[in-house]
């Protein structure tokens, strides 16, 4: 898959299913949107990790198809992620023994800024990102 974005501020939405190939899916949006918009490769190396983070947590934890937005914005891009389930993600302690669980600590590191936005069908957990 090629993205082609004449449109600088162009939007790219894709709808993944709750299943492990979505994150790979998902990471592939993020790579080509960036490269698409000139944004440094730090920024999309970045911007997939949080991206295989928000998704993965949607399909563990979320219900429903799995929505994915990347948009343009000035100095990087936001990543968004819509899932059907109106429960809120949660920074938990991390236990050094425990080989999950550092997820959203990870999205919340490498995000200037993070939060979630409830819906009627669910929330969107975003993520913004800058260079």
């Amino acid at each position: 898959m090629r993205l082609v974005l004449n449109d600088p501020l162009a939007e790219v939405r894709v709808t993944l299913t709750a299943e492990g190939g979505s994150c790979a899916r998902a990471r592939q949006v993020v790579r080509d949107a960036a490269s698409s918009w000139g944004l440094p490769e730090d920024l999309s190396d970045d911007a997939q990790l949080v991206v295989t983070e928000l998704v993965s947590n949607g399909i563990d934890h979320g219900e429903g198809p799995i929505t994915l937005t990347v948009s343009r914005k000035t100095g990087g891009m936001l990543v968004e992620v819509h899932d059907e389930s109106p429960k809120q993600p949660q920074l938990r302690p991390v236990d050094p023994s425990s080989a999950r669980g550092r997820g959203m600590q990870l999205v919340q590191a490498l995000s200037v800024r993070w939060g979630t936005t409830p819906g009627d069908d669910g929330k969107v957990v975003w993520a913004e990102l800058a260079s």
